[in-house]
């Protein structure tokens, strides 16, 4: 298992708030199709 720093983690903008929000272990399988930073951006959408 690979280390990657904090400051290297991926970032994304949550389409709802315009805020960025970077990669958490929970994301690891569908990263790729989350949108929203959080459960309360998700639901405002």
């Amino acid at each position: 298992m690979k280390k990657v720093k904090k400051q290297n983690l991926p970032v994304k903008t949550c389409t709802v708030c315009n805020r960025p929000f970077t990669w958490r272990k929970k994301w690891e399988k569908n990263w790729d199709e989350v949108k929203y930073c959080s459960k309360r951006c998700s639901k405002n959408k």
